[in-house]
């Protein structure tokens, strides 16, 4: 894609600027709902483009699932948009397509407490407990769209194909397509139109990260129906009684170890050492961890002198699993792989770039063959060369809901003419020094405790500007929020 050079003045409130006015979100959970709403009361024409058919984007449960991934799957994949006009495709057929079911479970529940996980626009009700199942969340959601008039701007069954800006355009072009269903039968309508600027809010949990580990995929190949991904994880009742092997250590791990454990099953989740395994200490005290798996095996020739872990299920899989310390499991009936998402915005076209390694990215890429980064923005939202392109949602190992309705704020001011960014060069420089800062084994957007330095560093800029501007400071979190958040990371929850 053929980007513009920065022409709109959101560095400094002299220079010539051309108003914005339409803004596209892309996608309707926590992200997207804020980023409408906060858009909405600045006044802006907004349209919301969801391409499943409700409000609440990753915690609404549905019992379909997604196509298993290829195994493996460790870059961002290219999005085939011509795949509903397969032909003698059945209407459930093109629904998953078009809108895949996302990962919520069943049993899902909410691993960062309510008091933590708000919206400015609405509290919780009254009583309401810290942890709660994933219908009282959509519901609180699903309330945010409805009294903040967010819901009759959003485009249900409606994916965007392609967001562009060819050099010397002032406005993005949005390509989408949205899905018709008339009993079995359907259509799709294509669309194009113009915006002033884009919001991605699409969020991280639609590509399944399979890693390239030796054995894995012919084993996905024997056994299809005892080896998946947890995105298509929903009750826990298909692994009563069995012995499972979780690979990743992330929070649907925990919670399907925890789901199993309660049924009877024997659970071993493989994991390798990292500062981000933060679920150990909320694992049943059956669960074993083990190390993280070196190979999947279907063969007898195994050295028998090797520790080996369960030789009592005869209905197992019939193959050998060898650990990174060279113990050895067998006899496991199901393999489910929690290594979480790939990121992906397939329709930003070239500006994503799965064959360039992370450190080759230009100051124009956004995403890598690392499937994690969001390279080029400025404070995990704004898009440096063109920051009428924004990004809420990206950071992780955070408070969801808050933070990202804190940075929706914060993007409805930018947007408005009432904050301005700084030089173009200065986001650059300081993109850089962050790179430069980057160890091995970190996550670029995982904040991880650092929530209050980073809203306390973004208030700063945004208040001096509103000041300036003769307009009422924005609020950070609030004493309750602050007063939970203290007791969530003293309690060594995070």
């Amino acid at each position: 894609m053929s980007m513009m050079s920065l022409t709109c003045s959101f560095q400094s409130p002299e220079a010539d600027r051309t108003p914005i006015k339409s803004v596209a979100v892309i996608g309707a959970g926590i992200s997207g709902v804020v980023s409408a709403a906060h858009l909405i009361k600045e006044g802006f024409e907004v349209a919301v483009f969801e391409r499943t058919g409700t409000v609440g984007g990753v915690w609404c449960y549905d019992e379909r699932v997604d196509r298993d991934p290829p195994f493996p799957n460790t870059v961002p994949p290219v999005q085939d948009w011509t795949d509903v006009e397969t032909e003698g495709l059945t209407a459930a057929e093109a629904l998953i397509l078009h809108g895949p079911p996302g990962p919520c479970y069943a049993g899902l529940k909410n691993n960062v407490p309510t008091s933590l996980m708000k919206s400015s626009l609405l509290p919780w009700p009254e009583g309401t407990e810290e942890f709660i199942d994933q219908h009282r969340i959509v519901h609180y959601l699903q309330d945010i769209a409805r009294l903040h008039y967010v819901t009759e701007h959003v485009q249900f069954h409606t994916r965007v194909a392609s967001v562009t800006k060819a050099a010397g355009d002032a406005r993005w072009t949005v390509e989408t397509s949205t899905l018709r269903v008339v009993e079995n039968t359907f259509s799709v309508l294509k669309k194009s139109e113009s915006f002033d600027a884009v919001v991605v809010a699409s969020g991280h949990y639609h590509i399944p990260f399979v890693p390239d580990i030796p054995g894995l995929a012919a084993w996905k190949d024997r056994f299809p129906d005892r080896v998946m991904h947890s995105k298509n994880y929903r009750t826990p009742e298909p692994f009563r009684g069995k012995t499972v092997l979780l690979v990743g250590a992330g929070a649907s791990s925990l919670d399907i170890a925890r789901e199993v454990d309660t049924l009877g099953g024997k659970v071993y989740q493989s994991r390798r050492e990292s500062k981000y395994d933060l679920t150990a200490s909320r694992l049943p005290e059956a669960v074993k961890r083990v190390a993280m798996v070196a190979k999947f095996i279907t063969n007898d020739e195994i050295d028998v002198s090797q520790p080996v872990c369960n030789r009592a299920n005869t209905s197992a899989i019939p193959g050998k699993i060898v650990l990174e310390d060279e113990t050895i499991l067998e006899d496991i009936d199901y393999v489910v792989i929690a290594t979480g998402y790939i990121t992906s915005y397939p329709f930003l076209g070239k500006l994503e770039q799965p064959a360039v390694a992370w450190e080759d990215a230009d100051e124009t890429t956004l995403i890598t063959a690392d499937g994690y980064t969001t390279h080029n923005l400025h404070k995990d939202i704004f898009y440096i060369p063109d920051p009428t392109l924004v990004f809420v949602g990206v950071s992780q190992l955070v408070s969801t809901f808050s933070l990202f309705d804190f940075q929706a704020r914060v993007m409805a001011k930018v947007l408005a003419g009432h904050v301005h960014l700084p030089a173009e060069s200065i986001m650059k420089a300081e993109q850089r020094e962050r790179k430069a800062r980057f160890q091995p084994g970190d996550r670029f957007h995982a904040l991880l405790l650092g929530e209050q330095a980073y809203i306390a560093e973004v208030l700063a800029w945004v208040n001096a500007d509103l000041t300036k501007a003769g307009l009422a400071p924005m609020e950070g979190m609030d004493a309750k929020w602050l007063m939970a958040y203290d007791n969530f990371r003293a309690n060594g929850r995070r």
